[in-house]
């Protein structure tokens, strides 16, 4: 990423100051690097500063946290760049039609309607929301974004159709049709037929987040965490077995299942 000699005895604020610096990157005389980019080039960079500011919020690292913001800002602020270098907009207009949303879909703050509790905020937003596209047709999901992670979407779907009164009333139920779903699974893979089996398994995992979402639960985070302890013990049983001279392939399961029952034991 280019580099930019700006004084650090600037009294601006940090906002302008940054507005400053991308501008001069992306000037004629300005950064090789930065002046390439587009709008389709920054998609791959938005994504990985994404993720680096999820680690970072994951690691509680203050410092970290604070720097990997700045890097998904930069994402921001460079594609604000690139929209008023072609006409359309810049930074300003974003961040004034944004406070403008703010200020219109919470009027138990700025105006008189009255909210109880965050249940009651939420079902506002969506109603606020639905009036504001009224008229062109869209579906209550309509703007979930098309690449957002399985677990996650279905989880916004089901919080989306919960909000509207679409919804369990028990999480017995929930669990209930996770049994159900399961059944349904284990008949379809008696069946050999693989595309049942699919769907089957899809209808399952929906059921599973449907659960986890009823249970107060993130379902991406949960199974990023089991993940995560999946591969710190798998990790610790190929060190067991390193340091008796072996490796995964020269074992059977039964000695791989004993090395991952001790890592287990020993708080692994």
């Amino acid at each position: 990423m280019g580099m930019t000699g700006a004084g650090t005895g600037s009294l601006q604020r940090g906002i302008d100051r940054l507005l400053g610096v991308v501008a001069r990157l992306r000037a004629e005389n300005g950064c090789p690097w930065d002046r390439e980019q587009t709008l389709a080039s920054l998609k791959a960079c938005l994504i990985e500063e994404t993720y680096e500011l999820l680690d970072a919020i994951e690691a509680d690292d203050p410092a970290r946290h604070r720097e990997e913001l700045g890097d998904v800002l930069l994402q921001v602020v460079m594609q604000c760049r690139i929209r008023e270098e072609q006409g359309a907009f810049g930074f300003e207009e974003v961040a004034d039609a944004l406070a403008a949303k703010l200020i219109r879909r919470h009027p138990h703050v700025f105006a008189d309607a009255q909210a109880s509790d965050s249940a009651q905020v939420l079902r506002n937003w969506e109603r606020i929301k639905a009036g504001e596209k009224s008229g062109a047709g869209q579906s209550l999901f309509a703007g979930l974004p098309q690449s957002l992670p399985a677990l996650q979407k279905a989880q916004r779907v089901q919080g989306r159709a919960a909000r509207v009164g679409f919804d369990w009333e028990r999480i017995g139920d929930v669990a209930e049709k996770v049994r159900e779903e399961l059944g349904e699974v284990e008949a379809a893979v008696a069946k050999s037929s693989a595309d049942a089996v699919r769907e089957e398994i899809g209808d399952l995992l929906f059921a599973v987040v449907n659960l986890a979402r009823f249970a107060g639960v993130d379902a991406e985070e949960a199974l990023r965490a089991t993940v995560g302890k999946f591969t710190r013990r798998f990790g610790r049983m190929e060190e067991r077995l390193r340091k008796e001279g072996r490796a995964l392939p020269d074992c059977s399961l039964e000695e791989m299942d004993a090395h991952w029952t001790a890592v287990k034991a020993d708080g692994g």
